[in-house]
């Protein structure tokens, strides 16, 4: 691998696993010279708070067994206790163990309650990865610059905490956020200097906003760490495959930025065990063949 390829590598992995592995697939199809990039990869996650009434042991189970190759273990939201239970009772070793056992690796923890700082340590005995919180509040068109500038200033200890701990920290977007616009993505990415800042789009906000996810997608680019597959509809239908959008497009635009991450198949509906991984079964399989159309050409 050559210095520039090298760099490349390195700035899209971040020191993260699984954006390594998206990146190192990239980095693979630019081996031989004039050679087109390798076909873009679909990595599927899904998120630990889909079964928040059964144990983390069940819930790995349940994943596992779905097929897909990452979780994104949630701490303490509608009474999921998985993040606080793996910390408290099962240790770094615990939890790669349990993890192994269901061939599952681990993409994120999403920490919109308890803040990244409280599992930082945890993340990077775990191997590293992704740590998903929320953003500040919202700004005026007009203070959009300043706030967002004095925001990434606040994140600054998260940011060497991520340093010292192998990690990431994604800022998801939200409606009545500070990040709850194409132009306040663009601002973030203009603004941030940290290469471990990102952004976790959630396109359920994006379409909420009468925004193009596509276009969210290419705002963010090489500063998007985590996308929830996830759209803006009622119940079950926030799951790819089940409510009325089309994918197509939406991977498209993550081929396009050279995406590292998964795909984080998303909703907050909450179903029954048997419901929801029937439900997540149908749009897993929905995703797959969004993806050879997309990559298809």
């Amino acid at each position: 691998m050559g210095e520039t390829s090298r760099r490349e590598f390195l700035a899209a992995s971040g020191g993260c696993p699984l954006l390594a592995m998206g990146a190192a697939a990239w980095a693979a199809g630019q081996a031989a010279a004039g050679e087109a990039p390798a076909k873009w990869p679909l990595r599927l996650s899904t998120s630990s708070n889909h079964f928040r009434g059964l144990s983390l042991e069940e819930a790995c189970e349940r994943i596992g067994k779905l097929g897909f190759e990452a979780i994104d273990i949630w701490s303490a939201f509608q009474g999921c206790r998985h993040l606080d239970d793996a910390k408290d009772r099962l240790g770094a070793d615990g939890l790669k163990d349990l993890l192994a056992k269901h061939n599952l690796k681990l993409f994120a923890f999403s920490v919109y309650v308890g803040g990244y700082p409280r599992y930082a340590e945890f993340l990077g005995k775990c191997g590293g990865g992704v740590a998903v919180q929320g953003s500040a509040g919202a700004a005026k068109p007009e203070e959009l610059t300043s706030r967002m500038k004095a925001y990434l200033e606040t994140l600054k200890p998260q940011a060497e905490l991520c340093e010292k701990h192998n990690s990431r920290l994604a800022i998801e977007n939200h409606g009545g956020s500070l990040l709850n616009s194409i132009d306040s993505m663009k601002a973030f990415v203009d603004l941030n200097q940290s290469p471990r800042l990102g952004i976790a789009l959630a396109p359920y906000h994006v379409q909420a906003g009468k925004m193009s996810v596509e276009e969210a997608i290419l705002a963010c680019g090489k500063q998007l760490l985590f996308f929830y597959a996830w759209q803006h509809a009622p119940g079950v239908n926030e799951l790819p495959g089940h409510g009325p959008t089309d994918l197509v497009p939406w991977l498209k635009a993550l081929a396009k930025v050279e995406y590292g991450g998964c795909l984080n198949l998303f909703t907050h509906h909450h179903m029954p065990p048997d419901a929801m991984a029937e439900a997540l079964a149908k749009s897993r399989d929905y995703v797959k063949e969004c993806h050879a159309k997309a990559t298809k050409e």
